[in-house]
């Protein structure tokens, strides 16, 4: 066993083996070098008029929409369409099965038979009549008949040619009761009455229905409006025609639209009017949340394109450029959105250089060329 005595020497030697290793590098005075990022644009922050003004929130809707609904009881046959299925205008979605409109039909169609041969019974005898008449006057001009027996055959030609007009209304008032009665029947084949999209199905075969239960609801494509409630306040600024900038988050749509319509009437709950702004883009569903700017006048302000601002949680930061090309993460407070500009109150100055594009491939301490 060795001594303590022997054993403190041992230990020095071994750390100053370590110490002389790790010193070798340390003495050396070398750095390690930054991250190189290339091919990320950077912009130098101005200060710009930016609209001044509030945003208004709103719901996208499609500019017609169509709620198909049953006219007549019935049993749902067959459902020939899903939801999110686009269709033509006059295809058929639904069937029914109506017993009593299809009996009324085929009635109404039987009357108009029995009218139309009542109509050709009462021109035989008005024929009848006419020619009675006609030689009966021969005769009374050879005064082999009085004159009474000529004034009953006119009366009888005239009575003929009354039941002629009686019978040809009939027919006429027949043709009409079929025309409705095969209108009616015809309500058990529901089409399509645009082309678009079915948004919603309430019926499943099997089920009964009555007039006026919701079947389908059919929107056009295509063409969209974002409803928006304008505080009265605003009201005399809004006109129809103008335009305004319009931002639809979940389709990802930053433009501008046009008001269609402002509603005269205001809301007495919210003090708000309805005003409708025709929007375009891809994307765009019904039901869609959005947001209308409305100006009313201009400030001085920073604003970056929105390609510049990271979100990360409840974090929202951007890459500032140092003199040097570092990149350092900068956490920033947004404003409202421009366009495609997305204004900074607070965290950026007026000419700092950040980078406005690419920067997922950006990390703290990064050079940037």
């Amino acid at each position: 066993m060795r001594s303590p005595t022997a054993i403190i020497p041992l230990l020095a030697l071994t750390v100053l083996a370590f110490s002389g290793c790790g010193g070798d590098k340390a003495g050396s005075g070398e750095k390690e070098k930054p991250v190189v990022v290339t091919g990320v644009p950077t912009e130098k922050v101005e200060s710009v008029a930016l609209p001044e003004g509030m945003e208004a929130v709103g719901t996208v809707k499609a500019r017609n929409s169509a709620v198909i609904a049953s006219r007549i009881p019935g049993t749902v046959t067959g459902v020939f369409v899903t939801e999110g299925q686009r269709v033509g205008r006059g295809k058929i979605l639904v069937t029914l099965e109506a017993a009593e409109s299809t009996a009324q039909a085929a009635a109404a169609y039987a009357s108009v038979e029995e009218a139309e041969r009542g109509l050709e019974e009462a021109r035989a005898r008005r024929r009848l009549a006419d020619a009675t008449f006609e030689r009966y006057h021969n005769l009374f001009r050879e005064e082999a008949v009085t004159r009474q027996e000529l004034d009953n055959r006119r009366a009888d030609r005239d009575v003929s040619a009354q039941a002629v007009a009686r019978s040809e209304a009939r027919v006429a008032a027949a043709r009409q009761a079929a025309r409705a009665a095969g209108a009616v029947a015809g309500y058990t084949r529901i089409s399509a009455p645009m082309a678009g999209v079915v948004t919603a199905k309430q019926v499943e075969r099997g089920m009964t229905v009555f007039p006026g239960t919701p079947l389908l609801t059919v929107e056009e494509e295509g063409n969209y409006r974002l409803e928006v409630a304008i505080p009265e306040s605003l009201v005399a600024q809004v006109r129809v025609g103008d335009t305004v900038q319009v931002s639809v988050d979940g389709a990802g749509v930053a433009s501008s639209g046009r008001i269609a319509e402002v509603v005269p009437a205001a809301d007495p709950a919210s003090r708000t009017f309805t005003t409708k702004v025709d929007i375009a883009g891809k994307g765009l569903k019904s039901g869609m949340f959005g947001r209308v700017f409305l100006a009313t006048g201009e400030r001085k302000g920073v604003a970056v394109p929105r390609g510049a601002v990271v979100e990360r949680g409840a974090l929202t930061s951007v890459w500032v450029v140092d003199g040097r090309n570092i990149a350092r993460m900068r956490l920033v407070k947004t404003g409202s959105l421009h366009g495609d500009r997305l204004e900074i109150l607070s965290g950026l100055s007026p000419g700092e250089r950040v980078v406005t594009g690419g920067v997922e491939k950006v990390v703290e301490g990064a050079e940037v060329r």
